[in-house]
């Protein structure tokens, strides 16, 4: 139209006609709206009133109900490490902790190198796997102790003397040892060398020991009773019971009364199955032969057990350690019985005088006599031999005609034939 304003468009348009600058403004708003619309939302959902749930877990009171298990804290659901995780209480103390680990059982080595097999025939360089020697204590029933019998000697009872609730026993020597510190301990000092086959012929070495011991500071460690028994070679195995707990007492305990030796023994084979890994093996045990050993104070327990210990005929040998105190009888005829056994007595200048009263029965009664060490133990062998002044009765085990004499007998027993051949064969066969 002539005349008119530009800013317009013509009639028939004009139903639509808007300024020009009207449309970057529109486009301005909608840009605005997309923005804040979204924050909107937002504010009117924190506008809502919180329901009860959400108020309990915001409080500091108690919790309960299902409240209670969604409040959780952050030291609830991350707690940090507490004291007693990583220091042990009072009553768990470290070396308590250690022992226990060191109580657990842990993998067994082995050896795969040539070496000496322990054995009673000569020995022999083999390339074998071997198991890990073990030393051990076993508290066993039929051991010495506790023993609430008589006392053979006086046919009373063995504990003659109470104070209170305490009984105790009145000895020999006339001093007074209490039950629960002397006669109370039933453990048994059990080892195992690591070469022992129990395929092969073996033979139980039962250790009585002498007064004021204790199988570990005196059997073990002092006597080294089972690194002599390792050391000799032969395939054998240590039962060493504990007697008066380091007390001048000789009491044979539980080994006075007829069948001792041979409840013990099997028991004993039990342990021996267990200990050496094999529980088929507990039948070779309970039929193995038996050589004991005893010194000083351990005569007494020796002679009962030869005399009413219920296997004559297991016992195959007896190695007396300067122990002949008494009991002469009872060894004689042990002696004149089992002429297929051996007899070894050596001795100091303490027992010299029952020595050669013994001596003297044995050639009574036409048994021959030897008074020298050389050469192999043979069958019917009975031997005493005196040592010099300046061997100890204190370190006899380990010094006496020779150095370490356990070894030395097992040793020369071994070197003969006929007294290697004696018994596990029947669990070989299997």
């Amino acid at each position: 139209m002539v005349g008119a304003d530009p800013k317009f468009q013509t009639i028939g348009r004009a139903s639509r006609a808007m300024p020009r600058r009207a449309l970057p403004l529109r486009w301005h708003w909608l840009a605005m709206a997309a923005l804040v619309m979204p924050l909107f939302l937002v504010l009117v959902q924190c506008g809502k009133a919180p329901n009860a749930d959400m108020l309990a877990a915001n409080t500091d009171g108690p919790k309960s109900g299902a409240a209670k298990s969604r409040a959780e804290t952050f030291d609830e659901r991350f707690p940090g490490p507490q004291f007693a995780d990583r220091f042990p209480t009072a009553s768990e103390s470290l070396p308590q902790i250690q022992q226990q680990v060191a109580l657990t059982p842990q993998p067994r080595t082995v050896r795969t190198e040539p070496v000496r097999v322990a054995s009673l025939t000569p020995t022999l360089t083999l390339s074998r796997t071997e198991r890990e020697e073990l030393t051990t204590l076993v508290s066993m029933k039929s051991s010495a102790f506790p023993y609430f019998g008589n006392n053979p000697r006086s046919d009373e009872p063995f504990l003659n003397i109470t104070k209170g609730d305490r009984k105790g026993h009145r000895s020999y020597g006339g001093r007074v040892y209490w039950q629960d510190e002397t006669y109370n301990d039933s453990r048994v000092l059990v080892h195992v060398p690591e070469t022992f086959d129990v395929k092969k012929p073996a033979v139980i070495v039962v250790f009585f020991h002498g007064n004021g011991a204790t199988l570990e500071r005196d059997v073990r460690d002092r006597q080294l009773v089972p690194q002599q028994i390792t050391d000799s070679g032969v395939n054998a195995v240590l039962l060493a019971p504990q007697m008066a707990v380091n007390a001048a007492d000789s009491s044979a305990g539980k080994f006075w009364q007829p069948g001792g030796l041979k409840r013990f023994i099997d028991e004993s084979a039990g342990h021996l199955a267990r200990i050496y890994g094999d529980p088929k093996s507990a039948q070779a045990f309970a039929n193995m032969p038996i050589v004991i050993v005893g010194y000083s104070g351990g005569f007494l327990p020796t002679a009962w057990s030869l005399e009413v210990g219920g296997l004559p005929n297991r016992v195959r040998g007896v190695f007396l350690l300067d122990a002949v105190y008494g009991e002469l009888d009872k060894f004689a005829s042990w002696i004149e019985k089992n002429r297929t056994g051996f007899f070894v007595s050596s001795y100091t200048r303490y027992t010299k005088r029952h020595d050669l009263e013994l001596m003297q029965m044995l050639r009574d009664k036409g048994i021959t006599v030897t008074e020298s060490m050389d050469g192999p133990l043979r069958p019917g062998s009975v031997v005493f031999v005196q040592t010099p002044d300046g061997v100890t009765h204190r370190d006899y085990v380990t010094q006496a005609w020779t150095e370490h004499p356990v070894k030395d007998v097992l040793v020369k027993m071994a070197a003969t034939p006929a007294l290697t051949r004696i018994a596990s064969a029947p669990y070989a066969n299997r």
